[in-house]
């Protein structure tokens, strides 16, 4: 299994969300998934990465050119995939992967999560997607998603499109039990007056 991973390159933040991401890298190493992200060095991006490989895990990394000019990208990664553009790299990030994990994160962990909600609610990616609650980050958002919902913007069950957990060691298991998303999603992607 590949389990792409969204999260910050921050490392101002607080260290509670660094070491869950370097937990996480070492609960997929250790499951044996193959950790998919964006490829950089710092933050919870390269404590993703960092945890992963000491556990003996592969982890791939997708970054845009400009940014291993930058020198931003991780050196030890087991591959590195490059792309020309940033849209180019969300669309590997969430092709790659069997099942999508955000952590907390800035403007660029926010749009990559948006993205494939709106992608599944379309029927376009129909793998799990699971958000990480970490310290109640999330909490806003997830009280905008209902309110996107009680407003008639979105139908009641696109609330089954991504699970929520609390903590790091959580993720697997709901990956596990995430429900089944098909691309009959499209038939109710779009909300009708009645």
């Amino acid at each position: 299994m590949k389990v792409t991973v969204y999260c910050a390159s921050s490392s101002a933040a607080h260290p509670d969300y660094a070491q869950a991401a370097h937990d996480f890298g070492g609960l997929l190493a250790r499951a044996g998934a193959t950790t998919v992200y964006g490829g950089g060095a710092i933050g919870s991006m390269g404590r993703l990465a960092d945890g992963a490989l000491a556990a003996g895990g592969r982890v791939i990394g997708i970054l845009p050119r400009f940014m291993g000019d930058l020198e931003w990208a991780h050196p030890r990664l087991s591959e590195v995939i490059w792309t020309e553009t940033m849209a180019e790299r969300k669309q590997r990030l969430a092709s790659e992967g069997d099942a999508m994990v955000t952590l907390p994160g800035g403007t660029g962990t926010l749009e990559e999560l948006l993205e494939v909600l709106t992608l599944k609610r379309l029927g376009l990616l129909l793998k799990p997607v699971i958000i990480v609650n970490q310290r109640g980050f999330y909490a806003p958002l997830l009280r905008l998603l209902d309110d996107c919902v009680a407003e008639s913007f979105m139908h009641p069950r696109h609330r089954e499109m991504w699970t929520v957990v609390d903590r790091v060691d959580q993720v697997i298991p709901a990956i596990e039990s995430s429900p089944a998303w098909t691309a009959e999603a499209r038939d109710f992607a779009v909300q009708k007056s009645l």
